[in-house]
């Protein structure tokens, strides 16, 4: 009954739920890495990206406005007053703040002790009276009146807010941009030549390897197929000596071969078994008409395989974009002008490890390029994957 036209399989029915959990599992992180980087610091510390469309209750800590600096006379007392978010540069001023204070204290161990504009008692005549809005008023003598500003603790329920000035602060921020700005273009210059010049060898040699007769081609292409199980781990070492003596060093260039070496085996494998299934008869007539190898590969292969290579392309440049152990290895220098996206993020993550508006920000837009990249081209990845499947 399984076989009945128009009925699924079970086997069907598993592989259609597998394919939408790989989905959603690559979806979620993707899309909650978006919504933190329009999120302020409290509002990722205090719920999850999931709650960014909800009123979030955050509990927090303020301290009022230097009574040296700010208390004045009223009366025979003095008197700091002002609002808890403009004093910290939560908003511009009261009619810009929107969180909502229900209870406040002014201990630790009793943060929920007075009600939202209700006066507290702080004895000898001191008192402290704090809004719903945030707005405190700080009495007392001038003795009490003095030192440090009143710490204050208050909860309070705040509206769902995004902002673009994690973008701003990342993007064009002196303290951030000249960073980022210098990283990305750096990533693009180690991402677009070792994505070219690995595709354009391997394209050669699939060539070579799928069409000519010459002696030890099989050799060469179980060469190539042993060196797919080399570990990348295992030749950085030899080879970041070998570019120190012939004196490369540490820079692009080295780069640039690191990832065309490493990336080779796995493109002259894969083009190489495209190009066999290619129509032998195309071929066969381009020789008896006196067309010459390079001719047939330039005019005939590469147009048939241009969506293998496109396909391709694509991998090579995730796996250089999203790189940094090879980039650490040949690419890192003292003054950090050749400093990729990926260690410019990780150095953010030690410098600025608790501004995790900052790090959700940035990791988004080193992601950017490629999500446009593999959208842009997927089709060129479908017809690759595709291709030869059907005679």
């Amino acid at each position: 009954m399984d076989n009945i036209a128009g009925t699924k399989s079970t086997l069907t029915w598993v592989v259609h739920i597998s394919v939408a959990l790989l989905v959603l599992l690559w979806i979620f992180p993707t899309v909650g890495l978006l919504v933190s980087s329009f999120r302020t610091t409290e509002q990722i510390r205090t719920s999850g990206w999931w709650a960014a469309l909800f009123p979030s209750v955050q509990n927090e800590v303020f301290r009022a406005a230097d009574p040296d600096e700010f208390r004045f006379e009223r009366d025979g007392v003095f008197v700091v007053e002002g609002n808890l978010y403009v004093l910290e540069g939560r908003a511009d001023s009261v009619e810009d703040v929107s969180a909502v204070i229900s209870v406040w204290g002014t201990s630790s161990r009793a943060i929920d002790a007075y009600e939202a504009g209700e006066t507290a008692d702080l004895g000898e005549g001191e008192t402290m009276t704090v809004a719903a809005n945030g707005d405190y008023v700080w009495t007392g003598n001038d003795d009490q009146i003095s030192g440090r500003g009143q710490r204050i603790f208050v909860t309070a329920e705040s509206p769902p807010e995004f902002t673009l000035g994690n973008y701003r602060s990342v993007l064009f921020d002196p303290e951030n941009r000249e960073g980022m700005a210098q990283a990305f273009f750096n990533t693009l210059t180690v991402v677009i030549p070792a994505t070219i010049i690995p595709i354009l060898i391997a394209a050669f040699a699939a060539y070579a390897l799928a069409w000519m007769d010459f002696p030890g081609r099989a050799l060469l292409i179980a060469g190539v197929v042993a060196l797919l199980v080399v570990p990348l781990q295992l030749a950085l070492i030899p080879l970041l000596s070998l570019h120190n003596q012939i004196g490369i060093g540490k820079g692009y260039l080295g780069v640039w071969l690191a990832h065309t070496g490493f990336g080779l085996p796995l493109a002259i494998y894969l083009l190489r078994n495209y190009m066999v299934g290619l129509p032998r008869d195309i071929i066969e007539c381009a020789k008896v008409d006196g067309a010459t190898d390079f001719q047939i590969f330039t005019k005939i292969i590469l147009p048939l395989s241009f969506p293998a290579l496109a396909s391709f392309a694509i991998f090579p440049f995730l796996w250089t974009w999203n790189d940094l152990l090879v980039a650490m290895v040949f690419l890192i220098d003292s003054s950090g002008e050749t400093t990729v996206m990926t260690r410019q993020i990780v150095e953010l993550l030690g410098t600025r490890g608790g501004d995790w508006e900052i790090l959700a920000t940035s990791a988004f837009v080193s992601i950017a390029v490629p999500l446009l990249v593999f959208f842009t081209m997927q089709r060129y990845l479908v017809r690759g994957l595709l291709a030869g499947s059907v005679k």
